[in-house]
C-alpha cells in the first residue's frame, strides 16, 4: 500500500521473545504521543499500567513521563531525553535515538487512549500466557492437584484485583517504597557535602542579619563546593553541580566577590548563576514549573535561593506562603533528591530566628544561624535540626584582604577559628575579656593604656568585644601594671574612633556613598551586622586623647577612665569613678 506511512520501528526487538503475545507499535505509537501531551499520558494512565509494556525502553520512556507530569513539568522529547540522560540509562534507548524517532512521528493525543487499550489487551494475553506456561511447568515437576487449585487461584484473584482498584497514573504508585532496597541503604554512612553544614537531598535555611554576609559566606561556599575544593577545614570532594538564583546582590558586588576569592572565568567549576532570573514567584505552580525547568536544563543537583523573600508572592507571615513555597517547589526539589539552601533575614527580635511565619521552619533539615561578632568574627550555629547528624556550631574568621582601592584577588576566605589562625598565644574563643587583654598584650600596648587607644586597637586588628568586656580588659590591665611595676611607657591613646570597625568583607565600600544606617551599599539596610564602637568623649580635664592631665600625680585616677578620683570615692579607697563602679 504505497498510501501508507509505515512507522519506524527496530527490527530488533532488544532480543525479546517476539513469539509472546505483544503489540511493539501500538506500545511505540502510546509512547511518542505521551511525549508530546499530559492530557494523552493521564487518558493512557487509565487503561494501562507500566506493567504492561513489553519493551523495556518503552517502560523507560513511560516512567519518565510520568516523573514529569507528577513535577507539573509539560513533557516533550528533549526533556525526556535529558531526563534518561540524567540517569545515565540513554544506552537503554539507543542512546537516544529512540527518543527522537520517536518524538518525529506520532499520532494526534485524541488516538492515544485507542492505541492504549491495544497494548493492555496484549499485556492482558500476555499474563494467561505466562500462567499457562507456569501450570505446565508446575505439571512437569509433578505438582499436585491442590498446588494447581492455588496457582489458579493466585491468578484469578490477582486478575480480579486489577480489574477492581483500575490503573489511574503510574506516578500515583511509584513513590511507594522497595523494603528491600529501602533496608539495604546505610543512611548513616552518607558523607555530608563540603563544609559539614548538610547532606545529599536535604534542604537548609541560613538566617541572619542583614548585614551579617550571608551571601557572602554562601557564595564562597557554593564555588568551593562547584569546583572540587575544601571549605571550612573539610576535605575536597567531587564537585557538585549547583545552580544559584540571585535577586539579591548586583553583579558587581558577584563579581568582586567572587574574585576576591579566588575565582575566575576557567575556575567556576560546576557551579551556575542566574542573576535576578525572570521565574514566576516560587510559592505558585508556575514558580515552581520555571525552577524544575531550570534544574533540568543545568542538571543541578543543589539550589541556592539568596533571598527567599525575593521569590514568593504571599506575605511572609503567611503560614499559606510557606506551604505554597512547598508543595510547588521544595517538594519537587526533595522528591528528586536535589539539595537546597535559602536564605532569609532575621526578624527584629533575634531570639526567635527568621522573620515572618513559623512555618518556615518545618519543612527544612536544618536551620543556620549566622551572626558577625564583630571584628570578623562569626558564629553559625544550628537552631533547628531533624536528623542531628553533623555539627551544630562553628567559630569562624572572615579574612579579607586590600590591595589599593580593591580586594586582593584571593585575599577573602572564611575560615575556622582555631589556634593556628588566632595570634600566639590567644584563646581560641573571641570576644572574651581574655582574648581582649592577650591581644592588647600581643599588639605592645602598655598595661595601663586608656579606653580609646585600647578600642583603637581592637578595631585595627578587628578583634571583637562589647563594651563592658573592653572595660573589663582595660582594668585588669592597669591593676596589673600597679601589681608588677611593668613598664607603663610609650604611647596610651589614640586619636578619637571612627565609631566603627573597618569593613571585613568584599561588597562594602566605605567610600562608597551610603544612605543612612545603611552599611552595604546597594543593599536596604537592614539590622547592621557589625555593631559600631562608640567613641568616648575627652574628659572635662585631659588632654583631648582619653588621657587626663592630672594636675598631681599622687592623686588616684579610675582605672577604666582615667579621670582623677575625688570625695568619698577618694577618701574610701575607691580605684573607680562612681560611673565605672559595675565594671
Amino acid at each position: 500500500m504505497e498510501n501508507v506511512r509505515p512507522f519506524p520501528h527496530q527490527a530488533d526487538h532488544d532480543g525479546l521473545n517476539t513469539s509472546a503475545p505483544q503489540d511493539i507499535e501500538s506500545e511505540a505509537l502510546v509512547v511518542s504521543v505521551i511525549m508530546h501531551s499530559a492530557t494523552a499520558y493521564q487518558d493512557c494512565a487509565e487503561v494501562l499500567d507500566r506493567a504492561d509494556f513489553y519493551r523495556p525502553a518503552h517502560r523507560l520512556i513511560w516512567d519518565t513521563v510520568a516523573g514529569l507530569v507528577a513535577a507539573g513539568t509539560p513533557p516533550h522529547p528533549v526533556l525526556v531525553r535529558a531526563e534518561i540522560e540524567k540517569q545515565d540509562r540513554l544506552r537503554e534507548v539507543d542512546g537516544g535515538h529512540l527518543i527522537i524517532r520517536l518524538g518525529s512521528d506520532y499520532v494526534s493525543p485524541s488516538m492515544a487512549r485507542h492505541f492504549a487499550q491495544e497494548v493492555a489487551n496484549k499485556a492482558r494475553e500476555r499474563r494467561y500466557d505466562e500462567h499457562a506456561n507456569a501450570l505446565k511447568a508446575a505439571i512437569g515437576r509433578g505438582a499436585t492437584g491442590d498446588e494447581l487449585d492455588s496457582l489458579v487461584a493466585d491468578f484469578t484473584q490477582a486478575e480480579q484485583l486489577r480489574e477492581a482498584t483500575g490503573h489511574g497514573p503510574a506516578h500515583l504508585v511509584s513513590t511507594l517504597l522497595d523494603w528491600g532496597t529501602f533496608f539495604s541503604v546505610d543512611f548513616g554512612s552518607i558523607q555530608l557535602l563540603p563544609g559539614r553544614l548538610m547532606g545529599p537531598g536535604q534542604q537548609i535555611t541560613v538566617v541572619g542579619d542583614g548585614k551579617a554576609g550571608k551571601s557572602l559566606f554562601t557564595q564562597e561556599w557554593m564555588w568551593r563546593m562547584a569546583s572540587g575544593q575544601s571549605f571550612l577545614g573539610d576535605k575536597p570532594q567531587d564537585p557538585i553541580r549547583i545552580l544559584y538564583l540571585d535577586a539579591e546582590n548586583g553583579q558587581e558586588q558577584v563579581q568582586e566577590r567572587f574574585l576576591s576569592f579566588g575565582a575566575g572565568p576557567r575556575s567556576m567549576g560546576d557551579l551556575r548563576y542566574a542573576s535576578f532570573p525572570p521565574v514566576r514567584p516560587l510559592d505558585t505552580a508556575g514558580g515552581g514549573a520555571d525552577l524544575m525547568s531550570m534544574v533540568k536544563a543545568t542538571s543541578a543537583e543543589l539550589v541556592v535561593i539568596d533571598t527567599v523573600s525575593r521569590f514568593i508572592s504571599g506575605p511572609e507571615n503567611d503560614a499559606d506562603t510557606w506551604l505554597n513555597l512547598y508543595r510547588h517547589t521544595l517538594l519537587p526539589l526533595k522528591r528528586d533528591r536535589i539539595a537546597s539552601v535559602r536564605l532569609d533575614h532575621r526578624g527584629k527580635d533575634s531570639e526567635r530566628g527568621a522573620r515572618g511565619s513559623s512555618a518556615k521552619t518545618q519543612d527544612v533539615d536544618h536551620v543556620w544561624e549566622l551572626s558577625a561578632l564583630g571584628g570578623g568574627a562569626l558564629s553559625l550555629k544550628r537552631t533547628h535540626t531533624r536528623t542531628g547528624i553533623g555539627p551544630d556550631h562553628f567559630d569562624l574568621v572572615r579574612q579579607a584582604r586590600k590591595d589599593g582601592d580593591n580586594w586582593a584577588h584571593g585575599g577573602t576566605r572564611h575560615i575556622l577559628m582555631t589556634w593556628e589562625n588566632e595570634p600566639s598565644g590567644h584563646p581560641a574563643v573571641p570576644g572574651t575579656v581574655e582574648h581582649i587583654i592577650a591581644s592588647l598584650d600581643d599588639a605592645g600596648l602598655p598595661d595601663d593604656a586608656g579606653n580609646r587607644i585600647a578600642r583603637q586597637t581592637l578595631a585595627e586588628r578587628q578583634i571583637p568585644g562589647g563594651n563592658d568586656k573592653i572595660a573589663e580588659a582595660i582594668r585588669r590591665r592597669k591593676a596589673r601594671s600597679k601589681m608588677s611595676g611593668s613598664d607603663v611607657s610609650g604611647k596610651r591613646s589614640g586619636d578619637r574612633s571612627d565609631g566603627r570597625f573597618p569593613e571585613t568583607f568584599p561588597g562594602t565600600d566605605p567610600g562608597t556613598p551610603e544612605t543612612a544606617g545603611q552599611t552595604f551599599p546597594g543593599t536596604p539596610p537592614e539590622t547592621p551586622g557589625t555593631p559600631p564602637v562608640p567613641h568616648v568623649p575627652p574628659s572635662k580635664r585631659g588632654n583631648g586623647e582619653g588621657t587626663p592631665d592630672q594636675q598631681d600625680p599622687e592623686t588616684p585616677s579610675c582605672t577604666v577612665c582615667g579621670d582623677p578620683l575625688h570625695g568619698y570615692r577618694l577618701e574610701r579607697g575607691y580605684t573607680t569613678c562612681l560611673e565605672h563602679d559595675a565594671a
